[in-house]
């Protein structure tokens, strides 16, 4: 059995106000091609389908495109519930759902119910809040790994049956590598679930993390398909094929097509705007750190005019010390106090033309102000 494991798509999702549909659209076309060309028999996403609750119409129009290219192309589909799923909306109409080979598990009262295909079980553990499942499982304590031992343990009384077991879980599992893309899921500060909660089954596809990441051979985050924020800029982004038999055989991984990739610059604005060095980034969407000692005027135009996909900037002025000092507001004139803000944040004064600007928009404030 061939299975292809995908997870995190976020449909909907946007990139610093950037719409990915179009690159979500295009990693649909990339695994309808994987599934035909390697012979793929199930695709397991591994949650967050949507980036959501209630998804934008066109993310439910690219996840419906999915669904029927996938089956049409000769797969079953087994897909879980994410923290960012309406596990209710995303679990509508599942029964009907099973007879297309399309099979959502979004109720934790069935995670250990398997799908068999082949005679491989499929367990899909969608994302276990804690507080919810604490009271009908009586769970000892009310967290993340309370709730996936109890599930996991079923599980694996189950499994024992089949010739082969897969668990889809979405989890946070210990010693995995965040990234800035991803919800916080901590109950009381743990969000963690130790390796072992998974022992006993054949392979774990698991979701959450955006990270392609091995945390053993046989339990594995596929990762996001695209770069969600600036801290992915060094991620490969694609899905583990896995050929399973009575166990796992082979696992590959499949790179995902980049519509465009992501990137860090750091450094003054005249070495960033002339260095060759620099010309691969061009096309590329950039968070740019300026370390000037003096922050520079008109700085993202600048940014822009070499780096057209610049979307983040920020200042860390190298050797600058954060000034701690208080600053009298009461009874001085606006302007005064707002040129005082110029100058705190810029560390120079403003030129006489946007003192000028600023001073005039005072002034319309003050006007509108008196007119209400």
């Amino acid at each position: 059995m061939r299975i292809l494991h995908t997870s995190d798509w976020h449909l909907g999702r946007s990139f610093h106000r950037e719409s990915l549909i179009e690159a979500q659209a295009a990693f649909v076309d990339h695994l309808v091609e994987t599934v035909r060309s390697e012979r793929v028999d199930v695709v397991a996403v591994a949650g967050d389908l949507y980036d959501r609750a209630l998804p934008p119409v066109d993310a439910v129009a690219v996840c419906n495109d999915a669904l029927r290219r996938l089956t049409a192309a000769g797969a079953r589909i087994v897909i879980i519930s994410g923290n960012h799923d309406s596990a209710r909306r995303l679990g509508f109409g599942a029964d009907l759902f099973d007879a297309a080979g399309v099979h959502l598990r979004t109720d934790p009262s069935r995670a250990w119910e398997p799908v068999v295909i082949d005679g491989v079980a499929f367990y899909g553990i969608p994302y276990l809040e804690p507080e919810l499942v604490r009271a009908a499982w009586e769970l000892p304590e009310r967290s993340h790994s309370a709730a996936l031992a109890h599930a996991m343990s079923l599980v694996r009384a189950d499994a024992a049956r089949h010739r082969a077991s897969v668990v889809l879980a979405h989890a946070f599992v210990t010693g995995g590598q965040a990234s800035d893309s991803e919800r916080d899921i901590s109950v009381g500060g743990v969000a963690h679930v130790p390796l072992p909660a998974f022992d006993g089954v054949g392979y774990v596809a698991l979701g959450h993390l955006h990270g392609r990441q091995r945390m053993a051979e046989t339990v594995r985050y596929s990762g996001s398909p695209l770069a969600y924020s600036f801290s992915e800029a060094g991620h490969v982004k694609g899905s583990w094929l896995v050929t399973l038999d009575s166990a796992v055989e082979s696992v590959e991984f499949v790179p995902a097509p980049v519509p465009r990739p992501v990137g860090v610059l750091r450094g003054p604005i005249d070495d960033l705007l002339t260095s060759p060095v620099h010309a691969r980034y061009e096309d590329h969407w950039l968070q740019v750190v300026l370390t000037d000692p003096v922050r520079p005027k008109s700085a993202m135009d600048r940014l822009r005019a070499r780096f057209p996909h610049t979307l983040a900037l920020s200042f860390a002025p190298v050797g600058a010390v954060p000034a701690a000092r208080q600053v009298r507001l009461s009874g001085r004139p606006e302007a005064d106090v707002a040129l005082d803000f110029v100058r705190e944040v810029r560390g120079e004064a403003a030129a006489p033309e946007e003192e000028e600007l600023l001073r005039r928009a005072i002034e319309a404030a003050r006007a509108k102000e008196a007119m209400a």
